[in-house]
């Protein structure tokens, strides 16, 4: 693996746009960061505990006390439960402990970075685990069985695509894993709160269309429901462009081309910049003819830790983004 994270990270998602592809955005280095430390203990969870995941039951014996969470946003859900994983991967290339700044001093000792496509079974071992996170992931049969041959594994909940495990599924999941269910139902009652508030402060958002979508070195493209970004807005009230959601297939994600970007224009339009700098995308031409672009009525979210905050579809994530992102889309609708 390389050792510097940001070209590869870009590698991935201009890959996975292209294809209508798999990541939005991906990757890591496969270095070490700081030494392993012990997952927090005093869960009041009674073990065992089986977990249904799409690969069948798993049976947790003990509360776990070495988790290495390698799924992505895994390692954020278990520090919003209390619990520090020893080994984690660190998907978006944050560097550090891994994880965004929403979840910044949750951890007493940083974990071990593990490489995110294709983690390193030798070095997921050598931490000796006694639980796996791999919530949201590819998804395969394959790189299960081969995690559960080291440790009991939590893969992707049944009948979820890869990488398209809601932060609410993650959630139950790694809260049943640890324990934590409590812990786990507040935290989604508190978040599901603030969409409704935000919604309710904000009648407008109910019912009006909203285009999300991206540009990256390969082009437009936008999302579609299943990816965390249009889930979030909906949440908010908002309905996704019915022209982008009927080009839905099996990814979440939609090509746009330059003749079809009108697809784009909505009362809302939305954009991340993916590894591009902002100025490319509104100095572009293209994005200039848009209607929406033309009233004011579109929003280029050029704040990194924003972009990141919805990538991440963690709990602790999409609370940075609810707080950080509504103020905007208000603005920009009274424009």
């Amino acid at each position: 693996m390389p050792s510097r994270p940001l070209p590869r990270r870009a590698a991935l998602v201009a890959a996975a746009v292209t294809a209508a592809g798999v990541l939005a955005a991906c990757g890591s280095d496969g270095s070490s960061s700081g030494s392993a430390s012990s997952s927090a203990g005093g869960g009041d969870g009674t073990f065992p505990v089986t977990v249904s995941t799409a690969f069948g039951d798993v049976e947790i014996p003990e509360e776990p006390q070495r988790v290495v969470a390698l799924g992505w946003s895994d390692a954020e859900t278990a520090l919003a439960l209390g619990v520090q994983p020893v080994g984690a991967s660190d998907w978006l290339g944050f560097g550090g402990e891994g994880v965004g700044p929403w979840a910044e001093g949750l951890y007493d000792e940083a974990p071990e970075i593990i490489e995110t496509l294709e983690p390193s079974l030798e070095a997921v071992a050598a931490l000796e685990p006694d639980l796996i996170l791999d919530t949201r992931s590819d998804g395969t049969q394959e790189r299960y069985d081969q995690l559960r041959q080291i440790a009991p594994t939590v893969g992707v909940p049944e009948g979820a695509d890869q990488y398209r495990t809601t932060w609410q599924q993650q959630l139950e999941l790694v809260g049943q894993a640890l324990g934590r269910t409590e812990e786990a139902e507040q935290l989604r009652t508190d978040l599901e709160q603030g969409f409704t508030d935000a919604a309710a402060a904000n009648a407008d958002f109910d019912g009006t269309e909203v285009a999300v979508g991206a540009y990256t070195a390969e082009g437009f493209g936008a999302y579609v429901r299943g990816d965390t970004r249009v889930d979030f807005v909906e949440a908010l009230g908002f309905s996704n462009k019915p022209a982008i959601q009927d080009l839905a297939g099996e990814s979440f994600f939609v090509p746009v081309s330059d003749e079809q970007v009108d697809l784009l224009d909505a009362p809302l339009t939305v954009v991340f910049p993916i590894f591009v700098d902002p100025a490319q995308l509104t100095g572009n031409p293209v994005w200039q003819t848009l209607g929406s672009v033309q009233a004011g009525n579109a929003l280029v979210l050029d704040d990194e830790t924003l972009v990141n905050a919805f990538s991440s579809g963690s709990v602790l994530g999409t609370e940075y983004a609810l707080d950080n992102a509504v103020p905007l889309f208000a603005e920009t609708l009274q424009d």
